[in-house]
């Protein structure tokens, strides 16, 4: 009989008595066989009963139990946040915990006995839309002529241009200068106002930061030896706090209690609330004088400063540090003399590209090789670990050739060597990132009369996975098999595929400090001759260039899904392939940004998705989109519910003037066109949408969250949730509004 794991399976074969057992034995345990399904039928009732009674509990209550326990605490739905999902799909669950979340339904009697008071517009915040805030009431801020008799020293006062600090924070969530009054609402839908006497204002950071965890810093020599940045990446981005929890449930959230830039003067003022480890920043400069090896740079060294143009010079056994800019400069006589690391936190809409955040690893399943299950080989690249190089693990899975392989890196270290990768028939190969840890593949120009690039050669039936890394300086270069072809037959059986998940390719190769790409013509991704299906999700990408000789097969299946494709300009190919008008490959993009032109040969779907620029087909006739934006005079497949083809026709059918409709269309069109709070890679709101992006596309997708990259994260849903309880626990004669912070 096969082994099982559950002990229960048993348990019912275990009452009989030995004499049956053993004759059961004897006739190859049939007995035993029928017992077990009959006991598999036991526990589903059993496990069925076991989770009905933990379905009373919002604690440990399923996720579709949660409305219905929400309808018995009196939990009131939001109509404006959009219809429930479908409880059968992934997508539709998520959504369904947006809308009735659960921490909110087993607070709302704690929220009602706390109704007023303005801690608890703070915690609604935190518990219904996941965004950390700090609310203020406006009437504080405003400008009035106190009673002698009632002297109110703590109000906010006329700006003092001594005070360097209180000008620092003039019209942000922390600001302490009056005001003069705004008569404006603050939760108007047309222009908002702040400092009226009934408004309170809920400054919400949506930006979630990002740990790096002692990774090498960058040297940027083009300034000088002396001078670093804290990205690996060269460019200049701000540092940000390490939310500190407030002591009391009804303390109002401080600078050090939200994610939010680190303010040069605050940073001057706190450097040990800041600095050090476990903390917002720390550097490590083993070797430097006065610093304990192994240790970070003791506090009392750091100075704050103003890096920009690397004028500062700081004196000696200091260093100078910016975290408005991300940059630090080591005085020039004083250079270090071993490696720089630093540990600081970053800012970025969600879960996507290389980072340090929690994420899923598959390993291969194990394969039946000659009547035998072959486990995967998995080896461990890092400090201390199996391999200290990536081409060393290359290098072992070369020598011992498995049929499943996966090199794992453990560090957020920086690997500056080549890869060449050659896969075997029906070889698999991933190469990825531990969960938790951001390595750096720096890609250099190594040989002079080559081109230097992460390069793969796959073979009919092999797959290769790319998960969790950033890649830099170079392309990640696919080819095809050297010789010959598969058979149809044989590529329908092999089902090769190329996997990017998780991953950076940093679209431009290089940074500038302003964030520019040094090389903005060039792709991220190029595939040459590659019969495999292509898989992009959760990534950021330059372009990608398709390179297919055989026109006449079949087209090259590409899947994209929740990433961003950028292509660096309005002119350059996003998707594309040199020499053709388009590439030969059949395309499937789900919730993505696309910057740049894409020229496929079929869209086989397109859904939930903006491309800002143009996009052409060449068989129309394949495939459709919908709920996606793209631009007028595209040539695309047949497009539902799209944008701006709604509005468009709206204004067709209710304007009936020739010359008037002309113009509302142009307006139309130029009102409707997604815009972004930065398109430029390497900033923290990096493909965004703005706070003045029109409705249609804020609530355009199939679910009526937002097109893009970011719909997942369903805040059109969270903001109209939050906006209608603050409505409700706000204090009487009181108006609240959500001001975003970033």
């Amino acid at each position: 009989m096969p082994q099982t794991s559950d002990p229960r399976l048993d348990r019912l074969y275990a009452l009989l008595p030995a004499i049956y057992r053993m004759r059961d034995a004897e006739q190859q345990y049939p007995l035993k066989a029928l017992l077990r399904v009959i006991s598999e039928q036991i526990n589903v009732v059993e496990d069925d009963i076991a989770q009905l009674y933990e379905n009373w509990f919002i604690e440990t209550a399923e996720d579709w139990v949660v409305p219905y326990i929400a309808d018995q605490v009196g939990y009131r739905p939001v109509a404006e946040a959009g219809t429930a999902g479908d409880v059968s799909t992934p997508r539709g669950r998520t959504l369904n915990r947006v809308l009735a979340p659960r921490r909110e339904v087993a607070n709302t009697i704690r929220y009602r006995r706390r109704k007023g008071t303005l801690a608890l517009l703070e915690l609604l915040s935190n518990e219904i839309a996941g965004w950390p805030a700090r609310a203020v009431e406006f009437f504080k801020l405003l400008a009035w002529t106190q009673n002698l008799n009632h002297q109110h020293p703590e109000r906010a006062r006329f700006a003092d241009l001594r005070d360097v600090e209180s000008l620092d924070l003039v019209d942000g969530p922390f600001c302490r200068s009056a005001h003069s009054v705004d008569v404006r609402r603050i939760n108007s839908h047309r222009t908002r106002g702040r400092y009226s006497i009934p408004s309170v204002g809920l400054f919400a950071w949506r930006l979630k930061p990002y740990t790096v965890t002692e990774a090498p810093a960058y040297c940027a020599e083009s300034a000088g030896p002396h001078c670093y940045t804290f990205s690996v990446l060269g460019q200049d981005a701000p540092l940000f706090i390490r939310a500190e929890p407030e002591t009391e449930p009804a303390t109002i959230a401080e600078e050090l209690n939200v994610p939010a830039p680190i303010r040069t003067i605050a940073f001057d003022r706190n450097k040990e609330r800041f600095f050090g480890a476990g903390k917002s920043l720390a550097i490590w400069a083993d070797g430097w004088p006065n610093t304990p090896a192994g240790e970070p740079v003791p506090v009392s060294r750091i100075i704050p400063a103003n890096l920009e143009g690397w004028h500062y010079k700081p004196p000696l056994d200091h260093i100078a540090v910016d975290p408005a800019l991300g940059r630090f400069a080591f005085p020039p006589s004083q250079l270090p003399r071993k490696g720089v690391r630093v540990s600081y936190r970053y800012a970025f809409s969600d879960d996507m590209g290389g980072g340090e955040y929690r994420r899923t690893v598959f390993d291969p399943p194990p394969r039946d090789v000659d009547g035998e299950m072959v486990a995967p080989l998995i080896l461990q690249v890092g400090h201390g670990k199996q391999f200290s190089r990536i081409g060393d693990a290359i290098d072992y899975w070369k020598q011992r050739d498995p049929p499943d392989a996966v090199i794992e890196i453990r560090d957020s270290g920086v690997y500056v060597e080549p890869v060449y990768v050659v896969l075997g028939e029906k070889q698999s190969l991933r190469i990825r990132a531990a969960s938790g840890v951001r390595p750096t593949l720096r890609l250099l120009d190594w040989q002079t009369d080559l081109p230097d690039a992460l390069a793969v050669t796959m073979s009919h039936g092999s797959r290769f996975t790319l998960d969790g890394l950033l890649i830099t300086g170079r392309a990640v270069h696919v080819t095809g098999p050297a010789k010959g072809r598969a058979t149809a037959p044989e590529e329908a059986a092999c089902h090769s595929e190329l996997v990017i998940r998780h991953c950076t390719l940093v679209p431009g190769w290089r940074l500038g400090s302003d964030c520019k790409p040094r090389r903005p013509a060039e792709p991220s991704l190029e595939i040459y001759n590659v019969r495999a299906r292509v898989i992009i999700e959760h990534s950021i990408l330059g372009s990608v260039q398709i390179h297919q000789n055989a026109v006449d097969e079949d087209p090259l299946p590409m899947c994209i899904s929740d990433s961003i494709l950028d292509a660096m300009a309005a002119e350059k190919e996003a998707i594309g392939s040199p020499g053709y008008a388009v590439a030969h490959a059949v395309l499937t993009i789900k919730r993505t940004t696309v910057f740049g032109i894409t020229d496929v040969h079929a869209i086989d779907l397109a859904e939930d998705s903006i491309f800002m620029h143009c996009l052409n087909v060449a068989r129309r006739q394949l495939g459709c989109m919908r709920f996606c934006y793209v631009p007028p005079g595209c040539r695309t497949p047949r497009r539902y519910r799209c944008q701006p083809d709604m509005v468009l026709e709206r204004v067709r059918k209710n304007v009936t003037d020739p010359v008037r409709r002309a113009a509302e269309i142009a307006c139309e069109r130029l009102r409707v066109r997604p815009r972004f709070t930065t398109s430029r890679y390497g900033q923290p709101a990096y493909a965004q949408l703005g706070p003045n992006c029109a409705p249609e596309i804020e609530r355009g997708a199939s679910d009526e969250s937002e097109m893009g990259a970011f719909h997942n994260l369903y805040q059109p849903q969270r903001e109209a949730i939050l906006a209608e309880r603050l409505k409700e626990y706000t204090p009487a004669d009181a108006e609240a509004g959500i001001v975003f912070a970033n």
